[in-house]
C-alpha cells in the first residue's frame, strides 16, 4: 500500500494548502506546456511561412497578389470542413494519437509544398494543410481545460498562445535567412528549402507526441495519487458549478446565441491574425524596406509586443475573473492600428509602430477569447464548442487574405482593406460587451487567490 495521502473527498480538497495546490499546478504546467509550445510553435510557423516565402515564390512562379491571396485564404477550406470532427476524436482518442495523426500529416504536407509550380497545385496544398492540422488548435485548448481549472486557464491558454508571436519572432529572421542562403543549393529555390526545413520538425514532434504526453490527469505516471486528486477534484467543482449555465451536446451549442456571438469575435481577430501573418513583410517592403533579410527581422517586432502584452493581459484577467473587457479593450487597439495603417504606409517607421499596436491588440485578446466557451461549457458541450467556435471564426482567416489581395490589386493598394477590417474588428469588440453579459459567463465566480 501507498503511504501518500489521497483526497478522498471533495472536503479533503479543500483543505489542501494552497502552497500544495500551486506546487501541483506548476508542476503540471512545466510539464504539458513547453512540449505544446514548441508544437504550436511549428504549427504555427508551417502555416504561415508562406507569408516570407511569397517574396521570392511569387516572382519564380508568376503568381499574381490575387493568386497568392487565394491560396493563402485556402488554407481554410479543409481547417473548416474537418476542425470539429478532428476535435470531438480527440476527445475520445486522446491528446496522444490524435497530435500524432495531425502533426505528421501537416509537416508532409508542408515539404511537398516544395514541389509546387502552378497556382492550381499552390491551392491544392494549401488545401490539403488546412485538412491535416484541423483540431489542433481547439483540440489542445480543450485538453488544456482537462489539467487547469477556470481560474488559472487564461494565463495558461496565454502562455500557449506566445507560441504564435515568438513564431513570426524567430520564424520569420530564420524563414528570411533560409531563403537569401539556400536560394540555388542542390537545384531548389530558396522557398522550396524554406518548406522541406520548416515541415521536417513537425513530423518528428508529432512521433515524440506519443511519448511526452498523457492524455488525461488520471493516466498521468509523473504526478502522485494525491496530486492527481487535487488536480481532478478542481474540475469536477468546475464541472457542478456549470451544470446550470453549461451545454451537455454539440447540438445544443448551437442553439446557443454566445457561440455565435463569440464566433464572430473570433472571426474578426482571425482576420486581423492573417492581415498581419500574410500581409506585415509586404507592408514592412513597401513602406521601404527592400533587403529580404531586413524585412524578417523587422517583421518580428509586432509579435514581440504581442507577447508582453499577451502575458500581462491574461494574468489580469485571471486575478479579476473578467474576460469581456479583456477582450473588447485589446481588439479596438487592433483596429485602431489597422484604420491608421494606410495613412502611414510610406513611414517605416510608423507602420512598424501601428503592426505592433495590431499585433499586441490581436495577441492579448486571443487568450480571453478562447477562454470563453469553457467558462460556461462542460464534457462533450466543451469539446464541441470550442471547435464549433474555431471553426465559425475561421472563415474570417479564410477571407481575410484573399479578400485583401483582391482589393490590393483592384485600387493599387491596401487601404481600403485596412479600413474595412477594423470596422469589422470594432463590431466584433461592440457586440461582444452588448450581447453577452457576465453574468453568463460565470464572472460571478471568485477568483482564486
Amino acid at each position: 500500500m501507498s503511504s501518500t495521502p489521497v483526497l478522498a473527498t471533495l472536503e479533503d480538497f479543500r483543505h489542501a494548502s494552497s502552497e500544495e495546490t500551486r506546487h501541483v499546478y506548476r508542476k503540471v504546467a512545466w510539464r504539458v506546456l513547453p512540449f505544446l509550445f514548441v508544437c504550436y510553435f511549428f504549427n504555427y510557423l508551417d502555416r504561415t511561412n508562406i507569408g516570407i516565402a511569397q517574396l521570392q515564390l511569387r516572382t519564380d512562379l508568376g503568381f499574381s497578389d490575387a493568386a497568392y491571396g487565394v491560396g493563402a485564404g485556402l488554407f481554410y477550406v479543409g481547417f473548416i470542413l474537418f476542425e470539429i470532427p478532428s476535435t470531438l476524436m480527440l476527445d475520445r482518442m486522446g491528446v496522444r494519437k490524435t497530435l500524432l495523426r495531425i502533426m505528421v500529416g501537416w509537416g508532409a504536407v508542408t515539404c511537398l509544398t516544395a514541389l509546387i509550380s502552378t497556382p492550381t497545385e499552390f491551392y491544392i496544398a494549401r488545401v490539403l494543410l488546412g485538412c491535416a492540422e484541423a483540431g489542433f488548435l481547439p483540440g489542445i485548448v480543450l485538453y488544456l481545460s482537462y489539467w487547469f481549472p477556470v481560474q488559472r486557464r487564461a494565463r495558461i491558454t496565454a502562455t500557449f498562445f506566445v507560441a504564435i508571436p515568438t513564431s513570426g519572432i524567430l520564424g520569420s529572421p530564420l524563414s528570411g535567412w533560409i531563403l537569401q542562403n539556400f536560394s540555388g543549393t542542390m537545384g531548389l529555390h530558396g522557398w522550396q528549402w524554406l518548406f522541406v526545413l520548416e515541415g521536417l520538425p513537425s513530423v518528428l514532434l508529432g512521433l515524440l507526441a506519443w511519448f511526452a504526453l498523457s492524455d488525461r490527469p488520471g493516466s498521468a505516471t509523473w504526478l502522485s495519487e494525491r496530486e492527481k486528486a487535487i488536480v481532478t477534484h478542481a474540475l469536477e467543482v468546475e464541472h457542478k458549478a456549470k451544470a446550470d449555465r453549461g451545454h451537455e451536446s454539440l447540438g445544443s451549442v448551437f442553439r446557443d446565441p454566445r457561440v455565435w456571438i463569440i464566433s464572430y469575435v473570433l472571426f474578426a481577430s482571425f482576420m486581423v491574425a492573417n492581415t498581419l501573418t500574410f500581409w506585415s513583410p509586404t507592408i514592412i517592403h513597401n513602406s521601404g524596406i527592400s533587403h529580404v533579410v531586413n524585412v524578417g527581422v523587422l517583421a518580428a517586432i509586432p509579435p514581440l509586443m504581442g507577447i508582453i502584452a499577451m502575458l500581462l493581459v491574461g494574468r489580469h484577467s485571471d486575478q479579476h475573473m473578467e474576460r469581456r473587457w479583456h477582450t473588447v479593450i485589446p481588439m479596438l487597439c487592433a483596429a485602431t492600428g489597422l484604420a491608421l495603417l494606410p495613412v502611414f504606409r510610406n513611414d517605416p517607421v510608423l507602420s512598424i509602430i501601428l503592426l505592433s499596436l495590431v499585433a499586441t491588440g490581436h495577441y492579448s485578446s486571443l487568450p480571453t477569447i478562447y477562454s470563453l466557451p469553457s467558462t460556461y461549457m462542460a464534457g462533450g458541450g466543451a469539446a464541441g464548442g470550442i471547435a464549433a467556435i474555431t471553426t465559425l471564426g475561421s472563415i474570417g482567416g479564410a477571407l481575410a487574405p484573399s479578400l485583401l489581395g483582391f482589393i490590393r490589386s483592384a485600387t493599387g493598394s491596401f487601404s481600403l482593406g485596412f479600413q474595412l477590417y477594423a470596422a469589422i474588428v470594432a463590431l466584433g469588440a461592440i457586440t461582444l460587451l452588448c450581447f453577452v453579459p457576465g453574468r453568463l459567463l460565470g464572472e460571478e465566480t471568485k477568483p482564486e487567490v
